[in-house]
């Protein structure tokens, strides 16, 4: 007998047609064949439609798809949209088709995206670029359902001819387009709706989000491992629960294993939002938005759905969930047996010497990149600089460290920052995880520990690591330089033995390392640093590391 047809009796909560009743829904080979309603029946448990990750980057959990499919499925995530702009900027289309390939591995709804904006900018160094010809090729692909998050907004707003041309090949191709405008309002973000952005992930205030609602967009409330908005943001679902979807973007290995899509849901209805504006946002609209093939617990449709205990803030607890009829997960074990994965990779770069992050002191203020706990924004500082022998040096006493961004596509001289909030009192933090483009990015208290970390992240070809006077750390990430080739709750695991070593040492970041990855992202403001050099994200040009230096 198919083991994708069954029958399963429980209460239904139906978000689409708003209602919840007891029956028993007929599964034939992975479809809901019909839904017998049993209004005499009662049942302890509930079915529901399963959860989707309305926007995430796979690779920033540190898993293959497959092993991510392993551990999001416990928590009743049955499908994500997935842009995999991360190992694009890596390995280019191949990556892309090694994510697509992983994927389709197991019986989970990957929906990935034609990444748009490879390079993020033109102002640092990637492994790969996605022309035009190359974006179109992707969104001719089966699996490739949108067109990724375009994240160069001023070219957006410019109406810049090559982006224009990427956006209307997708709305050509009936795909939507997904946003990525930090900040941005009024007629600027206005001026981004029309020109056919569809979505936005990155609001930070709840106003900005209203603004970017009333142009159109449809709103993407985050809570990832670094960037946490659900707070802010979640006033907005009562009002606008059809246009809002809820989203992890990057989320580490130990956040995954503990919570998904599941966890938003219980928060929302412990600040009592209405269960089915809940469910609208955590599973019908990003199906409706994105054209998914992703049931929805209707005659019909893909049995994708999961069970859970009670539909109440202190309880809704996953018991089961399925993936085209078939049961992948219980009593939070995954049933989807584990697979080997390829190990596509480029890292190119050779050992650095501690002379390499030495810092001239060209007189005047330091610019100093201000990170903030659970936000991807920085701020600009300025200090009056420590100095030893004519260099800068970090300074522990006022927590201004050295951040460091080394090319690891080519033999480059690391370019070199000061940063705020890391809190080091000895050591330093690495990783080949660094947004977008994934050269190495590391901060720490001295030139030596600096060099001592890029190079463990160097020998093993890619990882995250943390290294102290006596001791250190590493966690080696073979894929494509951000992603491990081991078990979920292994990763996990390692992940957190680095973290609470960087607690040991100083470091009191909730996430120290997504943190870390996001001070090269120059598309997000204020104040980033790419391997090319400081970079004003409002302005969108590279500064100098000194205020009173005009070179």
């Amino acid at each position: 007998m198919d083991n994708r047809s069954f029958s399963i009796s429980g209460n239904i909560i139906d978000p689409v047609g708003e209602d919840i009743f007891p029956a028993t829904v007929h599964v034939s080979r992975g479809t809901v064949d019909r839904i017998e309603r049993e209004d005499d029946s009662e049942y302890e448990t509930y079915l529901l439609p399963g959860f989707v990750d309305a926007h995430i980057h796979v690779e920033s959990s540190m898993l293959t798809p497959s092993e991510f499919a392993r551990a999001a499925t416990r928590h009743g995530t049955v499908a994500t949209v997935s842009d995999p702009h991360e190992i694009a900027n890596v390995l280019g289309i191949e990556g892309v088709e090694y994510m697509l390939e992983d994927g389709n591995r197991v019986p989970f709804k990957f929906n990935f995206s034609a990444p748009s904006c490879v390079p993020a900018t033109p102002f640092e160094t990637s492994g790969a670029e996605l022309d035009l010809e190359k974006v179109e090729k992707l969104l001719d692909k089966e699996g490739i359902r949108y067109l990724g998050e375009v994240m160069n907004y001023p070219d957006v707003i410019a109406r810049e001819e090559q982006i224009m041309k990427k956006i209307e090949a997708a709305r050509s191709r009936g795909k939507p387009c997904d946003g990525h405008a930090p900040g941005v309002r009024g007629d600027k973000i206005r001026a981004y709706a029309e020109a056919g952005i569809s979505t936005d992930h990155e609001s930070f205030q709840i106003e900005e989000a209203r603004e970017k609602l009333e142009a159109g967009l449809k709103l993407i409330i985050r809570e990832g491992s670094a960037a946490r908005n659900f707070d802010e943001l979640i006033p907005l679902l009562e009002e606008h629960y059809d246009s809002c979807m809820f989203c992890s973007d990057d989320l580490h290995p130990d956040a995954l294993r503990e919570r998904h899509i599941n966890r938003l849901v219980k928060r929302a209805l412990e600040q009592g939002y209405d269960l089915m504006k809940i469910l609208k946002a955590a599973c019908v609209n990003p199906v409706h938005h994105y054209d998914l093939e992703v049931g929805l617990l209707q005659e019909g449709d893909p049995a994708d759905f999961i069970e859970i205990d009670r539909p109440e803030a202190e309880a809704f607890n996953v018991l089961a969930t399925y993936v085209d009829g078939l049961k992948v997960a219980e009593e939070q074990e995954t049933l989807i047996e584990r697979v080997e994965s390829k190990h596509p990779n480029q890292f190119n770069t050779g050992p650095k010497e501690a002379d390499d992050f030495r810092v001239d002191y060209e007189g005047g203020r330091l610019r100093v990149i201000e990170a903030r706990e659970g936000q991807l924004v920085t701020e600009e500082l300025l200090y009056q600089p420590k100095t030893d022998n004519g260099y800068v040096v970090a300074d522990t006493s006022r927590d201004i460290l050295k951040l460091a961004v080394v090319n690891r596509y080519q033999d480059a001289e690391p370019s070199v920052a000061f940063i705020k909030n890391f809190g080091l009192k000895e050591g330093a933090l690495a990783s080949s995880v660094a947004h977008d483009s994934h050269n190495i990015v590391v901060v720490g208290t001295d030139d030596s520990s600096m060099a001592r970390a890029a190079n463990l992240v160097i020998n093993k070809q890619g990882g995250i690591c943390a290294v102290g006077d006596d001791e250190e750390r590493l966690l080696p990430l073979p894929i494509a330089g951000m992603i491990s080739d081991r078990p979920y709750d292994e990763v996990a695991r390692s992940y957190e033995k680095i973290r609470s070593f960087a607690g040991k040492i100083g470091c009191d970041l909730r996430s120290p390392f997504i943190t870390l990855s996001f001070m090269a992202l120059l598309v997000i403001p204020k104040l980033k640093l790419s391997d090319r050099g400081l970079f004003n994200g409002d302005a969108f040009e590279f500064v100098s590391l000194f205020e009173d230096d005009m070179g």
